[in-house]
Formats: structure tokens, C-alpha cells, sequence
């Protein structure tokens, strides 16, 4: 079969297509033919060598996939470690999700990663409980314009969180703005931290949700009001989380890690995610959000789409 393969370690231009055997299902898992795969950041960092736990190359790219069952003709959409990029992947059972009648493959193929690790996002920073009373909630998003960015903003409208967020072009935030995001800050121009304190009178937000790295994990630590939590779930930089502990003392604040490779392990604690989402997938309130659509020769392309921060929404590669 047809598979994007990472050849060795290095820069997107590792990526080949390659006649690889056929995927064979495990107990447990089911062989599905794919139509399309999306590209997460997660999936540069492999490449490069930067993924916890990843197999050494010659390796199959790709953790999120749509397609159909093999032997059922169900349409999917799933979630891998890895090996998604091929013309069939065996997938496990309760990691594959049922595809709605009115989504494309690219679309479907845009939904595990990002709206899974949003909705964490939400559920780490304790605000997915329903709420009788009290001022909204604030969050900061990074990367606002991105897959898991505008997911978290669709589920930020949602749950009615005053939403906040950071992108490279004021183009991307007056999109982003047309989901439902408040308050746009164009890092570029502006320095975010100072941004927040002035937009909030110098209360600061609820939540961040920070997938930089570097000095942005204490950036954002001082971006939150009192008792306000740090989501952490990348290091797009490449730089390791810093921050003096100190910060959270006078806040009582705190900085908790969501790695979503953790998380698809704990299979209750996935029905529940996926419980509330295909609800809200019913209620038509869900959508993703499909920037660009490659072809897999394209690859490469795609990943520097990322890289160079120029996507909006998902970059989905069509397999």
C-alpha cells in the first residue's frame, strides 16, 4: 500500500511516499481505508525527533485519519500514534468515531486532535461544569487561528466563556472573531501579556491555554488572575517550558499538563469527552474548521504550513 513514510529524522523534506506491506489489525483493532489525514504539530515534532515515545525511522507519518471500515464500509473518523498516513491504518475500536452524514473525509479527518484536546483544555481548567451564576469566565487561547484554536473557540461560544486570543496577522483574528472570539491580540504588534492587563484592567484570565513553550509558559502564568490555570499541551517553539514556581504562589494559581496520547489511553474518560461532543455535533453547534485541503505528495507543503504558522484552521492531507 501507499504511505507517507518519515525516512529518517529531520525536516519535512524527510517525508516520502513509499510502497510500505499491507496494515494488519491486532486483536482489538479494525482495518480502515483511509480517505484523509490531518496534520498536527505533533506530527512535525516526530519527524524531527521531538516526540516522546516515537518509534525510531523508517516510520508511517500521521496520527488522525477519516475513511471507511474495511469490512463493514462504516465511514470513521479515528485517532493514532502514528501510521495514519497510508492507504489503510488498523485502528482500535474505541478510538474510532462515527463519521456525520453531512461532513466531508477532510472534515471529518480534522476532528480527533483538535477538538479532543480543546474540550480537555476546558475540562482541565474546570469550566465545562454548567454554571448558575457569576461573571463569565475568561480564557486566553494561543495560536487562536490554528485546529485546536478553533475548536477551542467553537466550544468556548459553547460553554460562554469570554475568549481571548493570540495570532501572527490581524486577517487570521478577524476570521477566528467570525466563530466567536471576543478579544483578538496580534502578537506581532503587541505584547500579549501587556494586552490582557490592559483589556481586563489588570484582573487577567481564567485559563490559558499555552502550547509555546519557552518564556510563554511563565508569560501566560502572568496573564491569570487569581486562582487561574495554566493549560499546557505543546511546545511549538521548541523551547522547554520555564517558570520560577514562585509565580503561582501569590495567585494560587497552578500549570497543568494535557497530553492528549495520555488521555486517548483512559478509555472512560474518552466516552465521556466524546459523549458531550457528539451532542453538541447533534445541536449543529460543531464544525470543523478546514483551511487547506494537499494532496499527499504535497506533504511536505503541508507541514511548513504549520511550521511557519501560516495555516488557518486544520491542514488536512488527502490520502
Amino acid at each position: 500500500m501507499k504511505a507517507l513514510v518519515i525516512s529518517r529524522l529531520g525536516a519535512p523534506e524527510v517525508l516520502e511516499i513509499q510502497q510500505v506491506p499491507q496494515s494488519v489489525a491486532n486483536p482489538g483493532e479494525v482495518l480502515v481505508n483511509v480517505a484523509a489525514g490531518g496534520v498536527n504539530f505533533a506530527d512535525i515534532m516526530t519527524a524531527q525527533g521531538g516526540y516522546p515515545s516515537a518509534p525510531s525511522p523508517p516510520l508511517i507519518a500521521g496520527r488522525e485519519f477519516a475513511g471507511v471500515i474495511e469490512r463493514t464500509q462504516k465511514r470513521v473518523m479515528g485517532y493514532a500514534q502514528w501510521a495514519a498516513f497510508a492507504e489503510c491504518v488498523a485502528a482500535r475500536h474505541e478510538l474510532l468515531w462515527p463519521v456525520p452524514d453531512n461532513w466531508s473525509a477532510e472534515e471529518a479527518a480534522a476532528f480527533p486532535v483538535n477538538y479532543f484536546t480543546a474540550y480537555f483544555a476546558y475540562w482541565k481548567a474546570g469550566l465545562v461544569q454548567n454554571r448558575t451564576s457569576g461573571a463569565k469566565p475568561r480564557v486566553l487561547i494561543h495560536a487562536v487561528a490554528g485546529g485546536v484554536g478553533t475548536a477551542a473557540v467553537e466550544i468556548g461560544k459553547i460553554l460562554s466563556v469570554e475568549m481571548y486570543g493570540t495570532s501572527s496577522s490581524d486577517e487570521k483574528l478577524a476570521r477566528v472573531k467570525e466563530l466567536g472570539l471576543e478579544h483578538g491580540i496580534n502578537y506581532k504588534q503587541r505584547d500579549y501579556e501587556e494586552a490582557i492587563k490592559e483589556m481586563t484592567h489588570g484582573e487577567g484570565v481564567d485559563a490559558v491555554f499555552e502550547m509555546l513553550g519557552g518564556e510563554h509558559t511563565a508569560k501566560s502564568v502572568r496573564c491569570l488572575r487569581d486562582f487561574g490555570r495554566v493549560i499546557v499541551y505543546g511546545s511549538a517553539t521548541g523551547q522547554r517550558s520555564e517558570f520560577d514556581t514562585r509565580l503561582l504562589y501569590a495567585k494560587g494559581a497552578s500549570v497543568h499538563g494535557l497530553w492528549l496520547t495520555y488521555l486517548s489511553a483512559k478509555r472512560e474518560l474518552m466516552e465521556d469527552a466524546w459523549k458531550q461532543l457528539s451532542a453538541w455535533i447533534e445541536q449543529g453547534k460543531l464544525h470543523p474548521i478546514v483551511g487547506h485541503v494537499l494532496p499527499l505528495e504535497r506533504a511536505a507543503e503541508a507541514y511548513r504550513l504549520l511550521l511557519e504558522r501560516k495555516n488557518f484552521g486544520k491542514v488536512v492531507l488527502k490520502i
